[in-house]
């Protein structure tokens, strides 16, 4: 499974934006005036809330974002667009003098959420024409536009948003809410949670029970898409006339799963709008969740640690991998602070001196890259009787070595290209070498401000003499 094109991808997110407050801090008494505990305020953070957090989940996966909504004219709406901005979200919020920012404040101590406090009105956002301009001049630039309801009324007839967006085909995506599904009927996808679902179904005594009243809903709504968020029972994805699909959750640890709906919300659409297929895309929403739920609070997911969990998923951590592969990894290790160490060599017999000097250049940065001369390369560099070993067994010996993060294979005879490309930290060498200056591609490395070393190896070891003495010895 490619990541998708996250940067390429253009979304809209419309619909009921609120505002998460924390107040966090000690708890080490209760108060005298009542069976509760007293929390010592020592931080209070912001943080864009329901289609406002399905909007940063987007940003965050370097997608290009904009959301539309309404907020009170207040301090707590200028909180919310001054964290969106921060994040790239462009915001186009419709101020209503008379209702507030809905806002919920949550009182938390040791990591315990201990009380809720919610601000808001009944029917704060009217359906007015705002969302539907907001839509109207922003089509041509929309890959995928999402309906995040919350019940407060932005979305209270998304019927017209729904057509618009269809009409110049553009995919709509509506997380739901309430016990008429109809007002969505003519969406490219529901995801409901699976207490939405029944509301509005009826309760699903099995999985083919629910499979099949699914099926109707999609008929009935003509949706081409259904995917039921489970909780710890995973994700269930439905199709007309293809197989469902459950995902069991890939969560480790739950933490708190505020906000996680929102992070599949924003994963998904992101997903689709950057070209990944639907399987795909509910896989990655699907992984993504179960990292946010690790976190505290609201939280989002970034492309790299998405892309960390991917590899983790499919065991693509560390082994021998295509340069595709590699340039992948080598970025995900940057973004994550780490530093790359690159040599290479043809590795024919893999012998204490090079068990050495690999642990060496390990330990100069967080992630060694060990690039390997194909056998065409070998042949040509080092006669026809050579490589003994075929490329993939060479491979597959470094790959097991402890200090080998990432293997991977070259078809030229010298590692130019391949520096050039990934850039590396540092490039080294193990050998008897005059300095550095004669390392290959030393001028490569150092051009864009690497490090050049040379390392030593054990003495009297050479693959070319290992073989040497074998063969002499084979002729004795």
């Amino acid at each position: 499974m490619d990541m998708p094109r996250f940067e390429r991808a253009r979304l809209l997110v419309l619909g009921d934006v609120m505002l998460d407050r924390y107040w966090q801090g000690g708890a080490g008494r209760i108060s005298p005036e009542a069976p509760v505990p007293v929390v010592r305020v020592e931080d209070i953070s912001d943080r864009p809330g329901g289609a406002g957090n399905v909007a940063l989940n987007i940003a965050s996966l370097g997608a290009g974002v904009a959301i539309a909504a309404y907020t009170g004219d207040d301090e707590m709406a200028d909180s919310l667009q001054a964290k969106l901005h921060a994040a790239g979200v462009e915001c186009v919020f419709t101020r209503l003098r008379d209702h507030p920012t809905i806002t919920k404040l949550r009182v938390i101590s040791r990591q315990q959420q201990l009380l809720r406090l919610d601000f808001e009105e009944p029917e704060a956002a009217p359906a007015g024409d705002a969302l539907l301009e907001a839509l109207r001049t922003r089509l041509t630039d929309c890959d995928v536009l999402v309906l995040s309801d919350y019940a407060k009324g932005a979305l209270a007839d998304p019927a017209p948003l729904i057509a618009l967006a269809r009409e110049a085909g553009v995919p709509v995506l509506v997380d739901p809410k309430g016990e008429d599904f109809a007002r969505y009927r003519g969406a490219t996808m529901l995801t409901p949670n699976l207490q939405e679902f029944e509301t509005v179904v009826g309760g699903c005594a099995s999985e083919a029970e629910l499979v099949a009243r699914g099926e109707r809903l999609m008929a009935e709504l003509q949706i081409e898409a259904l995917l039921i968020t489970r909780g710890e029972a995973g994700l269930t994805l439905l199709r007309p006339g293809e197989e469902e699909r459950h995902l069991p959750a890939s969560a480790r640890e739950v933490y708190d799963v505020t906000g996680a709906g929102d992070t599949v919300m924003g994963v998904l659409a992101a997903a689709i709008a950057g070209g990944a297929d639907l399987p795909d895309a509910v896989t990655l929403a699907n992984i993504a969740a179960g990292i946010v739920v690790g976190k505290l609070g609201t939280a989002v997911v970034s492309a790299p640690e998405l892309r960390r969990a991917v590899q983790q998923e499919r065991g693509a951590g560390r082994g021998v991998m295509s340069l595709e592969q590699l340039q992948v990894a080598v970025a995900d290790a940057r973004s994550q602070g780490e530093r790359v160490v690159f040599t290479n060599g043809c590795f024919d017999i893999i012998h204490a001196g090079h068990v050495s000097y690999l642990e060496q250049a390990r330990q100069l940065a967080d992630r060694l890259v060990v690039a390997v001369n194909s056998d065409d390369s070998v042949r040509r560099l080092k006669g026809s009787g050579r490589p003994l070993n075929p490329a993939e067994r060479r491979m597959a010996v470094l790959a097991g070595l402890e200090a080998v993060d990432w293997v991977v294979c070259f078809d030229e005879d010298t590692p130019r290209a391949l520096l050039q490309v990934l850039q590396p930290d540092l490039l080294v060498k193990g050998g008897d070498y005059p300095g550095k200056q004669a390392v290959v591609g030393w001028e490569i490395v150092e051009g864009y401000g690497g490090e050049v070393r040379v390392l030593d190896l054990v003495d009297s070891l050479s693959t070319t003499a290992i073989v040497e003495r074998i063969q002499g010895e084979g002729q004795d």
